[in-house]
């Protein structure tokens, strides 16, 4: 709890590894995930370091996998389930592998060339045969086919003959010629034009669509294809017919000059496609067999091979010493850590056989140090909520222990429901108890992926609807009367307020608490059921809902202002404490703590007998601020003067919260050298004084003494500048003082999304299940299966995910912003160890895993 509250203490360390035995002392450490480390070599190119050699080999091993996993994954072959996590290969088994990997990608490129070569030679055959089987009658014309237009000039005779073939045409001495071939459909157009305009008609076109579909070889996709044949005259127009052809990469193929020729070919074709059929049915079951024993093994070089490219990559970060036989790092580990540390380093040096066993050794800093916040699955959502505002500073106070609690419950005060939150609580309860199934955690969708880290959050919102709904009483717009109703309607009657006439002449009838038996006490658990019937029900609804969210507001933001006070402790600031909490504490309680106070005295003083005199809190906590109240009927006794008390308290605050920390560290920097000199430094600045804390800290730790402590704040402190430091407290008074009152005001919306919420089921409730429910007819039960669908397809996607979605983000902006801002900075760098299990995989980014 001490680590998720204020974070891991960190060190930084130096490591000394030797040649031998580095790469095993960084694979324990990857395995472990203990350190981050430090670029010892910032001026140094990547390419020009030692180990880029051995980086840019797993590179290669790298784009050999990809090819193999694209392959695999194109065979649809899954690879084989369980969670694989083999060692890093040693750099004498690194060749091995390497080898093992080419041979086999060698052997995988033959045999796909030679499956894509056969399937090109399938294709052109078929193509071919659908083209002698097509162009059968187009020479061959038939008297039912139109006759041809008069602009072919050449061939006057064609008109009156009804048949004409191409020996006829031989006959009268023309250089008859032929091109034959298929084209896309989508360009027959274009191409019967552009043969048109080229050859000025001395070309003659017919074409026909192939009706089965043809794979295209470029693109592999099925395509529509259209056989054409164009009977040209001349040489010269020959050449240019062919150029148009290859412009639109038509597949031409040799056109036959009779009828038994073509049967030949024909027969032929058929033969051949048997052949290049059942060639390619064995070159498949080879290929399959060569891609489910790569299958076996490529998850697993997948990994050894990331681990081996992630531990040359460290060694490269690190530096060698003057005799290079050892490497040198620097890494920053958790204190708690230095012990497991030393065991992985004397695990790395005895798996190597290395004689010098490699050690660690902690230096001092004045770097401030990365933040480490220790999660589980269930707090790790919570966690991830804050550090969407910003990272922790080193040691501060984490919000997110707190956000536990805090964010699912203003969540539920605007989503309180409890039909709703049963149905959200179950939902994330089915992904918490499937939480470990594959299935659900290894999806590529988004969405979904957002619901799956935050099953915790959304069964933590859920369970706190339920209880918020149970007290407003409110389970899809309907009241629960589980304990009876504490009005009664029959003691109106016995104490003769009402009478016959009165119910037959009066369509509202307004319940007297103060009549005996009327009012027989409180509901013991939430809103009684009898306001869901009462006229005046939102009124009272919206007066409790306001003033509820008005007192949870307040209490939250002086929670978050009391929880500086531990960072003002850490950090030895106790002049903060003085200087900045109290005034900004003074200031919130004695406007808006005041107003609370009022809010409960009006409900606790004032009873049902004179309830019409309480007057508004409102009037009185404008008074308050106008110095007037003499026209209006007091609250209590004293009120007036103990109002202009806190009103002065609070107007005193604010010139002590601007101007008492920049004069005290003005104070401090120009007449308290000695002091000074104590605490270990000369000059304050404000950037930095958690850093030499921190930096004196670990010194004292290391047995540093008083004098090396002053001599290092001399070195790493600044000049002071009252100015900045004015001008920043400034800006921090105003923001704060105003903030004051708008964030009282922000938390409204936990009345206003409540309402919205209660409305909206309400109308979803009466314009749809209600419609169902009051059909009397026989009929009355099969309309009401549609309805009951239609009621909880609206429920599921507006009440649940939209408004849902609407609170989350209202809840999340309450936490950020008003909550936070009162001693939270958000200003850290998170520590990213050096973990093998967190290293990013671009295979898996690409869905090949």
């Amino acid at each position: 709890m001490c680590s998720l509250l204020r974070g891991e203490e960190m060190c930084l360390a130096q490591l000394f590894l030797q040649s031998g035995s580095a790469y095993d002392c960084i694979n324990e450490l990857g395995e472990l995930g203990l350190v981050e480390f430090r670029d010892l070599n910032p001026s140094v190119n990547a390419f020009q370091r030692k180990h880029v050699n051995e980086i840019k080999k797993c590179e290669e091993m790298e784009r050999i996998l990809g090819y193999l996993l694209r392959e695999v994954k194109k065979a649809d072959i899954s690879l084989p389930e369980g969670d694989v996590n083999p060692v890093a290969p040693l750099p004498k088994h690194v060749m091995a592998i390497m080898e093992q990997l080419q041979r086999l990608e060698v052997e995988l490129g033959e045999v796909t060339r030679n499956k894509e070569k056969l399937q090109r030679n399938l294709l052109e055959l078929t193509e071919y045969t659908h083209m002698l089987r097509t162009t059968r009658n187009f020479v061959q014309r038939t008297s039912e086919r139109e006759p041809l237009q008069v602009q072919y000039e050449e061939f006057p005779f064609l008109e009156k003959d009804t048949m004409m073939d191409y020996s006829s045409m031989q006959r009268l001495g023309a250089k008859l010629g032929f091109i034959s071939g298929l084209i896309q459909r989508t360009k027959i157009e274009a191409f019967e034009r552009m043969l048109w305009r080229v050859c000025k008609g001395y070309t003659i076109l017919s074409y026909a669509e192939v009706e089965e579909y043809l794979e295209d070889p470029d693109t592999g996709e099925p395509t529509k294809s259209v056989v054409f044949l164009i009977s040209y005259w001349g040489d010269q127009i020959g050449q240019k017919v062919k150029k148009i052809c290859d412009c639109y990469h038509c597949h031409l193929y040799p056109y036959p000059s009779s009828n038994e020729e073509r049967n030949d070919v024909v027969e032929g074709l058929r033969t051949r496609i048997q052949d290049l059929h059942t060639v390619l049915h064995r070159t498949d079951d080879y290929l399959k067999q060569v891609l489910m024993k790569a299958s076996e093994s490529v998850y697993t070089w997948v990994i050894q091979v990331k681990k081996m490219k992630a531990i040359y990559f460290i060694l490269n970060l690190c530096s060698f010493d003057v005799t290079n036989k050892c490497l040198i790092a620097e890494v920053w580990c958790p204190v708690n850590d230095i012990p497991m540390l030393r065991r992985a380093l004397e695990e790395g040096s005895r798996k190597s056989g290395a004689t010098v066993p490699s050690f660690v050794n902690r230096i001092p800093t004045n770097d401030t140090p990365p933040t480490l916040i220790r999660t589980n699955k269930f707090t790790s959502g919570f966690q991830n909520i804050v550090d969407a505002y910003g990272v922790g500073s080193y040691r501060e106070v984490n919000p997110a222990p707190f956000t536990i609690i805090t964010f699912p419950f203003l969540f539920a005060v605007m989503f309180g429901d409890l039909g709703h939150g049963v149905i959200m609580a179950l939902f994330a309860l089915w992904m918490v108890l499937y939480e470990n199934n594959r299935k659900l955690k290894n999806t590529r969708n988004e969405i979904w992926n957002t619901f799956f880290e935050g099953r915790y959050i959304i069964l933590m919102m859920g369970l706190f609807s339920i209880y918020t709904g149970l007290i407003y009483n409110d389970c899809f717009s309907k009241s629960l009367n589980i304990f009876g109703s504490g009005w009664s309607v029959k003691a109106m009657f016995d104490a003769k307020v009402w009478k016959d006439a009165d119910i037959r002449g009066n369509r509202f009838l307004a319940l007297d608490p103060n009549v005996t038996g009327v009012f027989k006490g409180p509901y013991p658990l939430g809103i009684d059921p009898i306001w869901n019937l009462a006229s005046n029900r939102l009124t009272f609804l919206n007066s409790y809902k306001m003033k509820m969210s008005v007192i949870l507001g307040v209490i939250h933001m002086s929670f978050g202002v009391i929880l500086s006070t531990y960072n003002h402790l850490h950090f030895r600031k106790k002049h903060s404490l003085y200087l900045v909490f109290l005034p900004e504490l003074l200031f919130l309680l004695c406007l808006f703590g005041y107003l609370v106070f009022m809010i409960f005295y009006k409900w606790l003083v004032f009873t049902a007998k004179d309830s019409r005199l309480a007057p508004s809190i409102l009037i009185h906590f404008i008074n308050m601020f106008l110095m007037q109240g003499d026209g209006v009927q007091p609250l209590y006794p004293g009120q007036t003067g103990l109002q202009v008390f806190l009103v002065v308290i609070a107007v005193l605050s604010v010139p002590v919260l601007l101007l008492g920390k920049p004069v005290y560290l003005y104070w401090l920097h120009n007449g308290s050298h000695r002091l000074g000199m104590y605490r270990g430094y000369e000059r304050v600045r404000r950037n930095s004084e958690e850093e030499l804390y921190l930096m004196r800290a670990n010194d004292m730790e290391e047995g540093s003494s008083h004098s090396d402590l002053s001599t290092s704040g001399e070195r790493q402190t600044e000049e002071f500048d009252f100015a900045d430091e004015f001008l920043h407290q400034a800006i921090h008074t105003i923001e704060y003082c105003l903030g004051c009152v708008s964030n009282t005001a922000s938390y409204l919306r936990l009345w206003a999304l409540s309402l919205a919420h209660a409305q909206l089921s309400e109308v979803l409730w009466t314009m749809v299940m209600r419609v169902g429910l009051r059909m009397d007819t026989s009929l009355g039960v099969f309309f009401l299966v549609p309805v009951f669908g239609l009621f909880a397809v609206l429920t599921v996607s507006i009440l649940l995910v939209m408004e849902g979605l609407s609170a989350f983000l209202h809840a999340l902006r309450l936490h950020w912003v008003e909550f936070q801002n009162k001693f939270y900075s958000g200003t850290g760098v998170k520590f990213c160890p050096f973990s093998f299990s967190l290293l990013p995989s671009s295979f898996e980014h690409d869905g090949l895993l």
